[in-house]
């Protein structure tokens, strides 16, 4: 792990395109703004490790898990399209 010291305002780059700035140091705080390309996912760790525990559970369904998820999308259980509700005005 490669260890730099800076201060307040100052940046550090990764590559070409990633910039770090310390923008504020509070106690035991330090809060960084991360400039890098849209292309580039910039997350917390603990949310990171959030992200890779879901897709790793998404990527363990069943095919029996996602029999419902038809009514989500206005679909019926057996994939058919669910009746549009009566029109009260028609009666």
């Amino acid at each position: 792990m490669l260890v730099l010291s800076r201060q307040r305002d100052e940046s550090i780059m990764i590559g070409d395109s990633i910039v770090v700035t310390i923008v504020d140091i509070r106690g035991d705080k330090v809060r960084l703004g991360i400039n890098a390309p849209a292309e580039i996912p910039v997350h917390r760790q603990e949310v990171y490790e959030a992200i890779q525990r879901e897709n790793l559970r998404a990527a363990q369904l069943q095919p029996g898990d996602t029999r419902d998820i038809g009514k989500f999308a206005g679909r019926g259980t057996a994939g058919q399209p669910q009746r549009p509700p009566e029109n009260p005005r028609r009666q």
